[in-house]
C-alpha cells in the first residue's frame, strides 16, 4: 500500500501549492455551485444557501480527495481521512470563506434565478476570491510538509 508523502522531499513548493488549490476548487465549487443554484432557486435565505452551500463543498471537496487515496492507493476511508481531514478542513474552510463572502458582496446570492447574469459573475468572482485566499494557506502547508495527497 502507497502512503502520502509525510516526509520532506524536494519539490517546487509554489507549483504544487498551485496544483493543491486548484485541486481544491475544484472539490470546493462543486459543492458550492449545487449548494448556491438550490438556495437561489428555491427562493432560501442567505444563511440557508451559505450554510448548504458550504457543507455540500465540504463533502465534494473530501469525496475528490478521498477517491484517489481510497481506490487508487488502497487505502480504507478512514485512514485516508485520518491522513487529510486537517490539510483538507484548512483549505476548505478559508476557500469557503473567501468564496461566500466574495459571492455575498457581489450579489449572486440575492439573484432572483440562476440564469441571472448577477448570478453567474458572483460565482466566477467567488472562484477566483477562493484561490486567491487558499493558495497562501497552501503555500505554508506544502512548505512545512503536510501530507500532501492529492
Amino acid at each position: 500500500m502507497e502512503h502520502c508523502e509525510h516526509h520532506p522531499v524536494k519539490t517546487d513548493t509554489a507549483s504544487t501549492a498551485a496544483t493543491v488549490t486548484l485541486h481544491c476548487l475544484a472539490g470546493c465549487s462543486i459543492g458550492e455551485f449545487t449548494g448556491l443554484a438550490i438556495g437561489v432557486e428555491f427562493g432560501l435565505s442567505v444563511a440557508a444557501t451559505v450554510t448548504l452551500a458550504t457543507v455540500l463543498a465540504f463533502i465534494t471537496g473530501f469525496a475528490l480527495t478521498l477517491y484517489p487515496l481510497v481506490y487508487r492507493r488502497g487505502m480504507t476511508v478512514a485512514l485516508a481521512f485520518q491522513t487529510v481531514w486537517i490539510g483538507e478542513v484548512i483549505s476548505i474552510g478559508v476557500m469557503e470563506i473567501a468564496m461566500n463572502v466574495t459571492d455575498y458582496l457581489v450579489g449572486g446570492m440575492s439573484a432572483t434565478s440562476m440564469f441571472d447574469a448577477i448570478f453567474w459573475i458572483g460565482f466566477a468572482a467567488a472562484l477566483v476570491a477562493g484561490y486567491v485566499f487558499a493558495y497562501p494557506v497552501n503555500y505554508y502547508m506544502v512548505k512545512r510538509n503536510m501530507p500532501r495527497c492529492h
